[in-house]
């Protein structure tokens, strides 16, 4: 469908959220983001505060993807390791940035604290690596080379992914219509194979659901021409309009 558009993959840093402790809200802005600007989301890992694993899926992803995105493990704190092993699976030297330190110091102390050495931790990137403002609490992300590592915290990632989006390239717009009625999967898997055979170019989703005590399915159409894809919404409309109640 978007063959020659860029992909992006996501790699959700920490082990917070492996553990269920704290719920990850950043894949659901970062694949809205995407769509707008016709960047194909191809791919999602979830990984722990771990060196190695941090190194092996950022080199692995990075030579698969036009863009890698990270979220996680650039704080103060000592599990905070992304930085060091991006830099490290890069093969970079790790550098203190000292107009980052003096924007930290500057923002420590006019709010009454104090820039210790855990948050100078903050002021560390790879050589040449380049900044991701981040307007919310100072420290920025960083970018090197198709990799954009930034912070955990959504407030923060979402301030910082208007920085990313200037590097991005822009692709072909995905467009997107749905349908819901309530008829069950098995009973339109055959006309729905049938529509989706006819429409090669349009990506047909089925999600079943359950409301008012009745099951039901979801078809989410998607494609990049407006007149293909609204042809396609028009027979799947009619082919759940026999099947079931379309809601």
């Amino acid at each position: 469908m978007t063959e020659n558009n860029p992909k992006a993959a996501l790699i959700i840093i920490g082990n917070e959220i492996l553990s269920g402790r704290t719920q990850d809200t950043n894949l659901n802005y970062i694949a809205k983001q995407l769509v707008e600007i016709g960047v194909t989301f191809a791919e999602v890992r979830v990984i722990p505060d771990i060196e190695p694993v941090i190194i092996n899926t950022v080199n692995e992803l990075r030579a698969k993807f036009d863009y890698v995105f990270t979220t996680g493990g650039i704080g103060p704190t000592h599990d905070d390791i992304t930085t060091l092993a991006i830099t490290k699976a890069f093969g970079l030297k790790l550098e203190r940035r000292k107009e980052v330190v003096e924007k930290l110091r500057n923002y420590y102390e006019g709010s009454g604290n104090q820039l210790n050495d855990a948050r100078l931790k903050m002021a560390d990137f790879p050589e040449d690596a380049e900044f991701l403002d981040n307007p919310v609490s100072t420290a920025p992300g960083f970018k090197i080379g198709n990799v954009f590592v930034m912070a955990g915290i959504p407030k923060i990632m979402q301030a910082m992914f208007e920085s990313v989006k200037t590097y991005l390239k822009h692709g072909e717009i995905i467009l997107s219509r749905e349908i819901a009625a309530f008829v069950g999967e098995s009973k339109i898997a055959k006309p729905l194979t049938d529509l989706q055979e006819k429409y090669p170019d349009i990506e047909m989703g089925s999600y079943p659901f359950a409301k008012e005590g009745k099951f039901g399915t979801s078809i989410v159409l998607r494609g990049i021409d407006k007149a293909r894809l609204e042809s396609a919404y028009v027979e799947t409309y009619q082919m759940l309009k026999v099947s079931g109640e379309v809601i």
